[in-house]
């Protein structure tokens, strides 16, 4: 497929997430509100949020520095370059070698780097303390997200996620190994605890912690960030749904077959957050000392499909 083809499928798939990923966030609340018998906000406030916000007059705390000023825009333009890496619409990366498992981890820990520095940046202790949980977390989930894709790379041959989603949607890598559903299993749980759900946090909570960085944030730069993060959120799925359910993702590039893998596409997102409003409707939120308890079974399971692996089983 010709290069250029390729990047305006890139750039296409960064503004359909640009695009629908306020819709899915605020889904996900509606979804929640209904399971509690509550009326909730309606699945369009999120983007009532984003155009009020950025109508608004913007203030900066004094002490701050040109990382609290950059930090919402470092995570938009990460989150779209994460968008337009990953195989969404198609079987195979619109960046081509750039489509690396190792780029898009990397990728991920830039987003959570300059979130959290942004939060201690603004000189606020309840954005410190935002911050450091933030980073907890990402100590307690990030080596499971790499045991994984590891894994996975092994099992194709190659950290190429084209070549990956290829591999999976002919068959190639069955499902049918322990290594496959043991990784599958442990990267879920990654992937709900990247989309903020109870137990582990809960996203749109600005008066909890987990949110905490956004505290000193105000005006357009607080649509940017929260915009990005919602963002980031529907990048997390579409990188599990990539590596283990490629399947309607279109093979031959075309109008009807976009078209086709983009309704696919949400159809499978909008599965991921009933499951996950299902599952969170019976769970509380747990205090941050007790989530290693969680996250050390997750990548025990991982663990255990890496041994799996070796075994050749």
């Amino acid at each position: 497929m010709a290069g250029n083809n390729l990047l305006l499928i890139g750039l296409v798939q960064a503004l359909f997430v640009l695009v629908v990923a306020p819709l899915f966030t605020g889904f996900s609340r509606t979804l929640r509100a209904k399971l509690h018998s509550r009326k909730g906000p309606g699945i369009l406030q999120n983007y009532r949020d984003i155009f009020k916000l950025i109508k608004r007059q913007e203030v900066v705390p004094a002490q701050a520095s040109w990382v609290f000023r950059f930090t919402p825009y470092i995570v938009m333009a990460t989150t779209l370059l994460m968008a337009m890496i990953i195989p969404i619409l198609i079987l195979q990366s619109p960046l081509g070698m750039a489509g690396d498992l190792i780029a898009v981890v990397y990728l991920f820990a830039v987003v959570r780097f300059f979130f959290a520095l942004a939060g201690l940046d603004s000189g606020s202790g309840f954005a410190g303390i935002g911050a450091s949980r933030e980073m907890a977390l990402a100590v307690l989930v990030e080596p499971t997200i790499i045991l994984v894709l590891f894994v996975v790379a092994l099992l194709a041959g190659s950290t190429d996620l084209g070549t990956i989603s290829q591999k999976v949607a002919a068959g190639e890598i069955s499902y049918y190994s322990p290594a496959v559903w043991l990784g599958m299993a442990a990267f879920a749980v990654t992937t709900f605890i990247e989309t903020g759900k109870l137990p582990f946090d809960l996203a749109e909570a600005e008066q909890e912690i987990q949110e905490g960085p956004l505290t000193e944030y105000s005006g357009r730069s607080l649509a940017i960030l929260k915009w990005g993060l919602y963002m980031k959120q529907v990048v997390a799925i579409a990188l599990f749904l990539a590596v283990f359910f490629p399947f309607g993702s279109a093979a031959v590039v075309s109008t009807s077959s976009l078209l086709v893998s983009g309704a696919t596409f949400l159809l499978k997102v909008a599965g991921f957050y009933v499951i996950a409003a299902l599952l969170e409707n019976g769970m509380a939120r747990l205090l941050l000392f007790k989530t290693p308890a969680v996250t050390w079974v997750a990548f025990g399971i991982a663990l255990l499909s890496f041994v799996f692996y070796l075994a050749n089983v």
